[in-house]
């Protein structure tokens, strides 16, 4: 019953397929976007499928990533990013995009004490959040790399930076982001975003980056086999 309820939500996603309109700027008319009936029709067909191995998560899941690698790398990583920036609004995370990169930028006084490679209820909150997009679209690589100011040495700096990479990236596994998808790397005070003479400019500079970045090879596998 459950099976036979999964797909009948998954089939009633294909005519939803046909809605993907844009309006033409000439005409006022409203056309079918074929990226849209791409996009869509591969969710509807994926999701028929992720009912039939996983049950209804498996066909909502499914439908929505098919749905993403249909509208292409791009898409892909619009649908991430558009989702991450929902999830994290409150959160004092930042996150920006470069071209198909997303990166998410992770301030130290909502990550870390001083001193301290032990991530906080906050950060720990927020990573959890990230985690559920993360495991949704799995066709991306993350970088995660720490950073601090020029306070202290490199002596201190370098294996601090690289103990918080390890911690985020040691969390983010925990809540099922797989760990092939994962590097890691501290880079102490070499790579500073502002300056280090202010207190300000050194506040940005003590953070975590993450680097999301897709997978081309699997994407076009995936679109593939759709």
């Amino acid at each position: 019953m459950k099976l036979l309820k999964s797909l009948t939500v998954a089939a009633l996603a294909i005519p939803l397929a046909l809605t993907g309109c844009v309006t033409d700027p000439v005409s006022g008319q409203r056309n079918t976007s074929k990226t849209a009936m791409y996009g869509l029709g591969g969710a509807a067909v994926c999701g028929i499928v992720g009912a039939l191995t996983h049950g209804g998560k498996g066909a909502r899941n499914s439908a929505l990533a098919c749905g993403a690698i249909g509208a292409g790398v791009g898409g892909y990583m619009d649908y991430q990013e558009k989702k991450l920036r929902e999830n994290l609004k409150n959160t004092n995370i930042e996150v920006e995009r470069q071209g198909n990169q997303i990166k998410l930028v992770m301030p130290e006084n909502v990550t870390f004490a001083t001193g301290s490679a032990a991530l906080s209820d906050q950060a720990r909150n927020a990573l959890a959040t990230a985690s559920e997009t993360l495991v949704q679209y799995p066709d991306t690589t993350l970088t995660i790399n720490g950073h601090t100011d020029n306070t202290g040495n490199d002596a201190i700096n370098e294996p601090l930076s690289r103990n918080r990479a390890l911690a985020v990236a040691d969390y983010l596994q925990s809540r099922g982001v797989n760990g092939s998808r994962l590097t890691t790397a501290g880079y102490g005070s070499r790579h500073p975003i502002a300056s280090n003479a202010t207190v300000e400019g050194r506040a940005q500079n003590r953070r975590v980056e993450i680097l999301i970045n897709p997978d081309q090879n699997a994407i076009n596998a995936a679109k593939q086999q759709m």
